[in-house]
């Protein structure tokens, strides 16, 4: 199996995953979105050399994920190929901020490093638990919410559309690779030239085919909005489930970590 025959394979599992029944998939649409909304925040809120702090919010995921039968390692799988952008917001810390912020032994760490693993965590965290959301949800119905929710009709079409796209673009580049290769007699090795024609017709060739399915779509009724298919009810447990996680979050950002590790230590 190729890189890309991967992806989209993993692409697929994540809405097969939505498809499945556990008291996480029962809970509304519209509650899951705010409560990771509330969860983002709460976790960006936390200072950056607070690093105990956050890693206290690791908990949410890993319940998440037992809440709604799915493999939290799958999740910190697909997270860590995020991992890269993340690193890129804080590189430069360690470079700016050198005063000593905490000891290992006899060994100075420095406010940047704490700063820059800060950073790691609070992204990853953040994308395991939208990754949860959509696992145990599903894309379209959590743009469904967004629409339910007042949120632009141009906002969440678009949004859609956009992840649509992603299949369009990845199953055009498998095409195009098993062209290549049926046409290269066994060569790995290509040259920058090569690569540069293989981008541009892929992109022409994704432009063409989203095209087609625009047009597709006009001919169907489309106006701008998603079709409304099934009805989304809010129940007294999706109130208890928004409730519950305003309660844990704002507990988890207002306790004193410091505190209790003192504590512990004596």
């Amino acid at each position: 199996m190729t890189a890309l025959e991967k992806a989209l394979t993993e692409f697929k599992e994540v809405e097969h995953a939505a498809q499945g029944k556990s008291l996480l998939h029962s809970v509304d649409a519209r509650a899951k979105t705010v409560v990771v909304f509330l969860y983002i925040i709460a976790v960006l809120s936390v200072g950056l050399d607070a690093l105990q702090g956050i890693l206290l919010f690791w908990v949410f995921p890993i319940v998440g994920c037992a809440m709604g039968g799915i493999s939290y390692g799958e999740v910190l799988k697909k997270s860590l190929y995020t991992l890269p952008f993340i690193a890129f917001i804080g590189v430069f810390n360690p470079l700016f901020q050198r005063e000593p912020e905490l000891y290992v032994g006899s060994v100075a760490i420095s406010r940047g490093w704490v700063e820059f693993v800060s950073i790691l965590v609070r992204g990853l965290l953040s994308v395991q638990m939208v990754l949860v959301l959509i696992m145990t949800t599903g894309f379209y119905r959590v743009c469904r919410g967004l629409g339910k929710m007042k949120m632009p009709a141009v906002f969440t079409t678009q949004l859609l559309l956009v992840y649509r796209y992603i299949y369009v673009l990845v199953e055009e580049a498998i095409d195009m690779d098993r062209a290549r290769k049926s046409r290269s007699y066994g060569r790995k090795g290509y040259s920058l030239k090569m690569w540069g024609t293989f981008v541009g017709q892929l992109l022409i060739r994704t432009v063409n085919r989203a095209q087609r399915i625009h047009l597709a779509m006009l001919s169907r009724g489309f106006s701008g909005g998603l079709p409304s298919m099934g009805s989304m009810r809010w129940r007294l447990s999706d109130t208890v489930f928004v409730a519950a996680g305003v309660l844990l979050f704002a507990a988890c950002r207002l306790l004193d970590v410091n505190l209790i590790f003192n504590h512990m230590r004596i």
